[in-house]
């Protein structure tokens, strides 16, 4: 009688833990080949608009006015596609493309960075973003992190946050039917092997739990954002005439801390912090 309580407790568990870690995935669209090099002169498509509740149309009407260079229409139909509600790695990076193709590298790193937030492992974004950011005016030199961490990321960035929430609800239930085999069993070869089984799924569902977590927390703290405006004073504190430390140009990737009224204080890579207008960032 103990032991089908502590099965039914598991079994309980098991279902609440499910139900806390499952989210909505992001919806997805047909990715766009990069394009990389200097902006093209770009032809006006003059082509009847999609309704603003069709994404696939939109989408479609997209894809041929980037192929067609017509890279404003296409930032005017994937924004369209935006403003729906229809959110996915492959529209930011593809807007991002467009905007790149315009020169407007703030809004191109803008949207990298967001196309990567919600797919960290996709090598085309990283590939692109990282081209991107050579257009940039600011060589920051970043401070070292300490190994482990940057370890600890790179094996985070494998994998989205819902494919390690999903990878973690495994692993609970390999641990939970490795405890029932430890219970249930009666040879002690069978037990012994329920035993450290479930030790083992334990420790990997709390490492993957961990990176979910982690990813989650990433995607949604909006911590990072990018200089929208070609040159933007960094100042000592809040105040339009305090004393101005640094400038920052368009594109610069910058840490967002304390708010204060129309200000925000940032950090750069190299570990500098100041006072910036908020209207001059915008969040990832």
């Amino acid at each position: 009688m103990r032991r089908f309580f502590i099965i039914i407790a598991l079994l309980a568990l098991s279902a609440t833990f499910v139900q806390a870690q499952t989210e909505q995935p992001m919806p997805t669209e047909a990715q766009e080949q990069p394009q990389q090099g200097q902006p093209q002169e770009q032809q006006p498509l003059f082509t009847m608009k999609p309704s603003p509740n069709n994404p696939e149309a939109l989408w479609d009407a997209a894809a041929a006015a980037y192929n067609a260079a017509d890279y404003l229409t296409a930032i005017e139909y994937y924004t369209t596609i935006l403003d729906g509600g229809h959110h996915s790695a492959e529209l930011y990076y593809n807007l991002a493309n467009a905007y790149f193709k315009r020169e407007q590298v703030g809004e191109a790193l803008l949207n990298y960075n967001r196309a990567l937030r919600l797919s960290p492992a996709d090598e085309d974004i990283r590939h692109n973003l990282a081209f991107a950011e050579q257009s940039t005016k600011d060589s920051i030199e970043q401070i070292p992190e300490f190994f482990l961490s940057t370890w600890m990321r790179s094996v985070r960035n494998l994998m989205g946050g819902n494919t390690w929430t999903i990878l973690s609800i495994v692993m609970l239930a390999l641990a939970l039917a490795m405890a029932l085999l430890y219970l249930l069993a009666q040879p002690l070869t069978m037990r012994k092997t329920g035993f450290y089984s479930m030790a083992l799924f334990g420790l990997l569902f709390i490492i993957t739990t961990s990176f979910a977590w982690s990813a989650r927390t990433e995607a949604t703290a909006q911590r990072d954002a990018i200089i929208m405006s070609s040159a933007a004073s960094i100042k000592s504190s809040p105040d339009g005439n305090s004393t101005e430390l640094f400038v920052l140009h368009e594109g610069t990737k910058v840490r967002v801390g304390e708010v204060m009224d129309k200000w925000a204080e940032v950090r750069i890579a190299d570990g500098r912090k100041g006072w910036i207008e908020i209207d001059r960032i915008e969040r990832i």
